[in-house]
């Protein structure tokens, strides 16, 4: 008789991930050693195993390879498996007219991370923009967009902004470089007040922003915009999405993912501390102001 393949996707994760611990677990390997077998981080491993996220069709061919599971048991745990990958419906599917698939997947990620580390060249980081501000970004480059499709990527950024205010909220590491200060989104008056805005977030025990001056311009021009998603009790992260031209790139693989921490850590070195990015934005904004 074949096994109950339960309704619910959660349900169904945490079968699939308790059976491939068990497998790991007989033959005394450890995830690390699983993961390199499998091309993915540790920490992916480990949230398959416990159920927190599904494994891609990849790493499901891969991990049945590696503990050799017989055409029955790979049978169930296929049903398992697809059962774990249907989605619930989230707050983000009702704007699935305007968003494509990649942001989708970004904002899922967002929802599911405990710590962000965001870099950006030329804008402010999406969660610490103001509405008019994120209206003139969200405008720029999109001519086939009719007014209806930007107010929607508006408000999608602004459902976005929430996770920051949270009561168990969403940390966020943001590096920009100075040229994000100086650029004029929208006039001086809407780029004055997302430097005020900034200034605001700022003090936020959960945020922490730094930016690096134009002093050193060629540590904080040697790479486009990315963020990386870290869970709870991850030291690097399990995925990252990076800017590319033609559009973004989703990281999940142990080697590009280990590159983008470390180039993390790099760039917040670069920059000034949290007090001196600080004192730099209230510069800018008053340069503005006087403007």
């Amino acid at each position: 008789m074949a096994a109950t393949v339960p309704s619910s996707p959660t349900a169904a994760r945490k079968l699939f991930g308790a059976d491939i611990r068990r497998r790991r677990d007989d033959r005394d390997l450890t995830a690390a050693e699983v993961a390199v077998v499998i091309g993915c981080s540790t920490s992916k491993v480990t949230r398959i195993e416990t159920g927190q996220r599904s494994a891609n069709p990849d790493d499901f061919d891969a991990l049945m390879d590696l503990f050799q599971v017989s055409a029955t048991d790979r049978s169930h745990l296929e049903a398992l498996f697809k059962r774990g990958r249907k989605r619930t419906a989230m707050w983000w599917d009702a704007y699935g007219d305007v968003l494509s698939s990649k942001y989708a997947e970004f904002i899922r990620s967002e929802h599911e991370a405990e710590t962000i580390f965001d870099y950006q060249v030329v804008y402010v980081p999406s969660l610490l923009q103001t509405e008019k501000y994120a209206r003139e970004v969200t405008g720029v480059g999109f001519a086939a967009l009719g007014l209806d499709q930007i107010d929607s990527l508006v408000e999608v950024k602004m459902r976005r902004q929430r996770r920051v205010h949270e009561d168990d909220p969403l940390k966020l590491s943001a590096v920009i470089t100075q040229a994000a200060l100086e650029f004029q989104v929208g006039g001086p008056a809407v780029q004055a007040a997302q430097l005020r805005h900034l200034r605001d977030m700022m003090k936020l025990p959960n945020i922490d922003l730094r930016v690096i001056p134009f002093s050193k311009g060629a540590d904080g021009t040697q790479t486009g915009a990315f963020s990386t998603f870290t869970n709870e009790g991850q030291e690097s992260p399990e995925a990252a999405f990076a800017e590319a031209v033609t559009g973004s790139v989703f990281v999940d693989d142990a080697l590009g993912l280990r590159r983008l921490h470390r180039l993390s850590n790099y760039l917040a070195d670069a920059a000034l501390s949290a007090d001196e990015s600080f004192e730099l934005i209230e510069q800018t904004e008053r340069k503005l102001a006087a403007a």
